[in-house]
């Protein structure tokens, strides 16, 4: 097949990474789940049904080459806008276009939009009437989650794809066949890249083949030589950071799992999930307010030294700063996925949120209320109220501290691990000192 003038880079002097772009689907690599022989986009795209889609992937993983890619195989006419720099007018002088030549010529148009989570809903909007008419084919691109990003309209018109970060040996093949091109590859030289230098440079990539590239592009120009130094390989992969989006999904994703690790007694997987969110440049602050939270609501009374230790790796990130903060944050992170756990009072609580709104604002009892005037005395406010110091073992035996209106709730449940098995034992001799009193039991 002829290589499609979309395909071509702009100049030869173009950065590597544009050179090398994929120019057949059996030059892709990686996203074997969609191109593989047999899979519904591979299918898709060698039969010619072309539809709208949107490919949803972290940057360098072929998103807009797939999008040109699919030009060529279907013949049809290539038009690239990027979000980020038009607006509605750019939309519809593409829609004109694609009318021309559709009309003119026969052919169909490709309408790629980079960065489409950048839209706003009028923006998006304004594709659907020719998406719905056939004049174009629409092809988004977005690092952001589709399903916060886009518009419900859009997204019922156009399929989801989702394309991986590329393995490590992806990208080794990836920098290989740079090295191997005499025409697009590093300015026409043959270097020589050994196997663990090349394998460093893939992992410092961190899923991106673009990236890869970038890469062996500054390690070939600061060469002199036929082989590339494993020093300068080093130096390059050491200075790389991994993927880390913050406010997106991998950094969601990210404190999930350590949210998760935590609470699934994993201390080694919460280490290594709180090393990618400090090594991808997460604010360290932000993690220890997470790892307060995981105190309270998956170790609670449980173990409440947790929540004090939490707290501590707070102020020490705080007052110290890197490194000693975060090896504070380290101590804890490992220090709650090994302790007792009990979300008893985290659903306690919202249980008690629940009753809260939905009861409304139910009167004080009148023994429960402050009396300091003399009116609040002759009103009766604090009269029978029955001062737990006073009463035997220091327990109103039958009291109720809930409004009259409001049932007999109970929220909290210990649990039978930690210190709440010591807990449910009390709250079991209480209730029955409720019941010999006579009273409701479990009334506060």
């Amino acid at each position: 097949m002829p290589v499609h003038e979309s395909l071509l880079p702009a100049s030869p002097a173009a950065p590597l990474a544009d050179r090398m772009r994929p120019r057949t689907l059996e030059e892709m690599c990686g996203q074997s789940h969609l191109l593989a022989p047999g899979k519904p986009l591979r299918r898709a795209i060698e039969a010619d049904r072309l539809h709208s889609m949107i490919f949803w992937g972290p940057p360098g993983t072929g998103k807009t080459t797939l999008a040109r890619l699919l030009a060529v195989y279907s013949g049809a006419e290539f038009r690239k806008l990027s979000a980020v720099l038009c607006g509605v007018k750019d939309i519809r002088e593409a829609v004109v276009e694609a009318h021309k030549i559709r009309e003119q010529e026969g052919r169909g148009t490709i309408l790629f939009i980079d960065e489409v989570h950048r839209f706003n809903k009028g923006q998006q909007d304004a594709f659907l009437p020719h998406v719905e008419e056939g004049t174009l084919t629409f092809i988004g691109a977005t690092t952001e989650n589709p399903s916060f990003a886009l518009n419900n309209a859009l997204l019922s018109r156009a399929r989801v794809y989702v394309l991986k970060p590329l393995g490590t040996e992806d990208l080794e093949r990836v920098i290989e066949r740079a090295l191997d091109d005499p025409i697009r590859g590093p300015r026409g030289r043959r270097l020589i890249l050994g196997p663990r230098q090349r394998q460093l440079l893939a992992e410092a990539a961190d899923g991106d083949a673009r990236q890869a590239l970038n890469l062996l592009e500054l390690a070939v120009d600061a060469t002199e030589g036929d082989e590339i130094g494993a020093d300068l390989v080093a130096e390059l992969a050491a200075g790389q950071i991994r993927r880390f989006d913050k406010g997106g999904d991998v950094f969601y994703d990210q404190i999930s799992a350590l949210h998760k690790s935590v609470r699934g007694s994993a201390p080694d997987a919460a280490l290594y999930w709180l090393a990618r969110m400090i090594d991808g440049g997460c604010d360290p602050l932000y993690i220890a307010r997470r790892v307060v939270r995981m105190a309270s609501e998956d170790i609670g009374n449980a173990d409440p030294r947790a929540l004090a230790l939490a707290l501590n790796a707070w102020d020490v990130q705080e007052r110290l700063g890197s490194p000693e903060g975060e090896l504070a944050l380290a101590q804890a992170v490992v220090y709650l996925s090994c302790a007792a756990k009990s979300n008893a009072v985290y659903q306690a609580w919202n249980a008690a949120l629940e009753d809260a709104r939905r009861y409304g604002s139910l009167e004080v009892p009148v023994q429960l209320r402050n009396a300091p005037t003399r009116l609040m005395r002759e009103l009766g406010y604090a009269r029978r109220y029955r001062y737990a110091h006073d009463e035997p073992e220091g327990y109103a035996a039958g009291e109720n501290y809930f409004p009259e209106e409001l049932p007999r709730p109970r929220y909290y449940a210990p649990v039978e691990r930690g210190l709440e098995i010591r807990i449910r034992e009390k709250l079991a001799r209480l209730r029955e000192l409720d019941r010999a009193a006579g009273g409701p039991e479990g009334a506060g």
